[in-house]
């Protein structure tokens, strides 16, 4: 798998997020205070990435 693939996250500001995030990359998730910035990279990535 080259993507860890994030489908409806809906965690805290999240609201339906789908995402493909390449694997084996530096990635940078940016975004004003509140957006879900930290929900999307601890939480959702987090829980897909222990799958």
């Amino acid at each position: 798998m080259d993507y860890i693939k994030i489908r409806g996250a809906q965690q805290h500001n999240l609201k339906n997020i789908n995402i493909d995030i390449p694997r084996d990359k530096l990635v940078v998730i940016t975004g004003v205070s509140g957006s879900g910035k930290s929900s999307l990279a601890f939480d959702t990535i987090y829980a897909e990435g222990q799958r």
